[in-house]
């Protein structure tokens, strides 16, 4: 099979669960610091909304909905790079290594996310969160990713579609 659709496939869902880990880890992290669980997802949609977005705290469709379509796709975008570049490299029952992997995929993520992306594109959390927990958040992001792909791979394993 094509090494790009399986990568496709695998960060789909590997993406999907780092979505919704780190926004869980958004909600809990927004509550506790901005007195608001969507306050950080709403900050992400200033990619369509611009600046004032940054200030919205209140669950809504334009904001809320609209930030958490960002996060997901940019999710499964770095899930599929990830699933890419670690293909021959990770093995389904070493999770030692793929933990590795994924928090260092979420550190590239945040990297490019603060140092190479113009600042309306940023995630906009950093106007809502603490350093500390943006961390929580892209580690979640990073572990979502990881158990994930193990879970996907060990699937593969035991289906004889291995490392192809």
């Amino acid at each position: 099979m094509n090494p790009w659709l399986n990568a496709l496939r695998e960060g789909a869902i590997s993406g999907s669960a780092a979505s919704v880990l780190s926004t869980l880890a958004l909600g809990i992290a927004g509550r506790v610091q901005a007195g608001s669980w969507t306050a950080p997802t709403n900050s992400t949609s200033q990619w369509v909304w611009g600046r004032p977005a940054l200030h919205v705290d209140a669950a809504t469709w334009r904001h809320t909905a609209t930030g958490y379509a960002i996060h997901h796709t940019a999710s499964v975008f770095w899930a599929v790079l990830h699933a890419r570049s670690t293909r021959a490299l990770l093995l389904p029952n070493r999770p030692g290594p793929a933990v590795a992997a994924g928090l260092a995929v979420a550190a590239v993520a945040c990297l490019a996310d603060y140092r190479a992306t113009p600042r309306r594109f940023t995630p906009g959390f950093e106007h809502r969160l603490s350093r500390p927990a943006m961390a929580l958040v892209y580690g979640a992001f990073g572990l979502g990713i990881a158990l994930a792909s193990l879970a996907w791979r060990s699937r593969e394993a035991r289906l004889g579609r291995g490392r192809r």
